[in-house]
C-alpha cells in the first residue's frame, strides 16, 4: 500500500467514526428532513432524526442522471423532473473538465452521442480518437473545447433506440457546469423547501491527471468555494477509481462512495499501478475493510448484489449487502431502468426495446436484499416501488 492510501485510510477512519455506525448499517432508521418523504429501512423498528446521510429515506431513490428515462441526462431538464417525480437525490453530474478547467458533466469525455456537435460544421474538425482507459474512442472530447464553446452545443438523447420519445427534447439544454450544479442546488432547495442532495462522480480521474487537469483537487474547490465540503454536506461524491476517493478524502470531508463495475474487471487507477486486483477482490471482506477506511459506500452494479444466470434470469443474491453492512458501508447500486433490455429476463414483456417491462417487480427483488438505495432512470417508479416495498 503506497503512503497515499496509508494517509488516506487514517483520515477516513476518523470521519467515519464521526458519521456514526447508524448512518451506515443495514436497514438503520432514518428521518427525511422537514418537508421531505419519510421512509424506513426493512426491518427497523421506528425512525431516527438525523443529519447528512442520516436525513435521507431508506431505500433512497437517486435519480441516475437526473430523469434520463423521460429527458437527455445530465441537463437542468432532467436533474428538475428528477426532483419532481420524488428523486432524494440526483445524480448531477458526471464531471469532465474543459480545455480551459472548468468542470462540466456529461456521461463520458467524449460527447458525440450526447450532444450536436456532430452537426456542427465549426468543430468538425475537431474529431479525433483517443485511447481513454485503454479503449480508442473516436469522437468530439470535452477537453478540446473552451467552455465558452461548449455552452454553444445542445444536449441530444444518447440512446434514441430505447426512448425515442426523449428525442422530443433534442437540442433543448446546453451543458451545465458543476458551479451552475451547486447554485442550481441552492435554488431547488429553497424553492422546494427541502434539503435537495447530488451525487456527482469523478469520471476517468487517471486520464485526465496525465493530462494535467486532475479532477479532485478542481471538485474540492468548488465545494470549498460554495460551504459543501463538510461530513454533512448534502453533496455525496463518487468514482470507480479508489485512488480518486482516496485523495478526495484527503481534501474534503463529504461523504465518498467507491464505484464497482462487473467482478472480472479493474479499476483503471489498478491497471495504470499494475496492481493486480479486481473487482471481486475489493467485494471480499477483507477488500470492503479497506474501502471502510477511506469511503462511506459503495456503488456496485446490480450484478454484484444478484447476480445473473446464463439465461439472463436472476440467480441468488450474494453475500455482498451482509458483508458491506459489517463494516459500516451503505450500498447504492446502479442502474434500474423501466425498458426491457435493461431489465433482468424475467421481468421483460415482449421484447420491443422501447416497451417497460415489470420494473416493479425487479425492484421489488433488489430491495429484498437489504440495499440502502438504489440508482434509477425513473424515479417515480423507484419511489412507488418503494411505497410498496414499506407496506410490505
Amino acid at each position: 500500500m503506497d503512503s497515499d492510501q496509508t494517509n488516506g485510510q487514517a483520515h477516513g477512519t476518523g470521519r467515519r467514526a464521526l458519521l456514526g455506525a447508524a448512518v451506515l448499517g443495514a436497514g438503520g432508521a432514518v428521518l427525511g428532513l422537514p418537508g421531505a418523504a419519510r421512509a424506513a429501512g426493512p426491518g427497523a423498528p421506528g425512525g431516527r432524526a438525523g443529519r447528512g446521510l442520516k436525513s435521507l429515506p431508506v431505500p433512497t431513490i437517486i435519480g441516475h442522471r437526473g430523469a434520463s428515462g423521460y429527458r437527455p441526462e445530465h441537463t437542468f431538464g432532467s436533474y428538475d423532473l428528477a426532483l419532481d417525480l420524488g428523486a432524494d437525490v440526483v445524480e448531477a453530474g458526471d464531471l469532465v473538465p474543459t480545455k480551459d478547467g472548468h468542470l462540466v458533466c456529461r456521461h463520458e469525455p467524449e460527447i458525440g452521442g450526447t450532444t450536436d456537435v456532430a452537426s456542427r460544421p465549426e468543430f468538425a474538425g475537431r474529431k479525433t480518437t483517443k485511447v481513454v482507459d485503454g479503449v480508442p474512442t473516436t469522437g468530439w472530447f470535452t477537453e478540446d473545447f473552451t467552455l465558452a464553446e461548449l455552452k454553444t452545443l445542445r444536449a441530444v438523447e444518447r440512446i434514441p433506440a430505447n426512448r425515442p420519445h426523449n428525442t422530443l427534447y433534442d437540442g433543448r439544454w446546453e451543458i451545465p457546469t458543476f458551479e451552475e450544479v451547486l447554485r442550481w442546488q441552492d435554488e431547488q432547495t429553497r424553492r422546494r423547501g427541502r434539503q435537495v442532495w447530488i451525487y456527482p462522480e469523478t469520471k476517468h480521474p487517471t486520464y485526465f491527471r496525465k493530462l494535467g487537469l486532475g479532477l479532485e483537487e478542481r471538485v474540492a474547490k468548488l465545494l470549498r468555494k460554495h460551504g459543501k465540503d463538510g461530513r454533512h454536506s448534502p453533496v455525496i461524491l463518487q468514482s470507480f477509481e479508489p485512488t480518486s476517493i482516496q485523495r478526495l478524502n484527503r481534501l474534503v470531508d463529504n461523504p465518498l462512495v467507491v464505484l464497482l463495475s462487473s467482478a472480472d474487471s479493474r479499476p483503471y487507477d489498478f491497471v495504470e499501478a499494475k496492481d493486480p486486483r479486481t473487482v471481486a477482490d475489493l467485494v471480499t471482506p477483507k477488500g470492503l475493510r479497506e474501502i471502510a477506511g477511506y469511503a462511506q459506500g459503495i456503488g456496485p452494479t446490480l450484478d454484484l448484489i444478484i447476480p445473473k444466470k446464463a439465461d439472463g434470469t436472476l440467480a441468488e443474491p450474494t453475500a455482498l449487502v451482509a458483508d458491506a453492512h459489517k463494516v459500516g458501508l451503505v450500498l447504492h447500486p446502479y442502474t434500474v431502468r423501466n425498458e426491457n433490455p435493461f431489465l433482468p429476463a424475467e421481468y421483460r414483456k415482449g421484447a420491443a426495446a422501447d416497451a417497460y417491462g415489470d420494473v416493479f417487480g425487479a425492484f421489488k427483488r433488489y430491495f429484498a436484499t437489504g440495499i440502502d438505495g438504489v440508482f434509477t432512470d425513473n424515479a417515480d417508479t423507484g419511489v412507488l416501488a418503494r411505497a410498496d416495498f414499506l407496506k410490505g
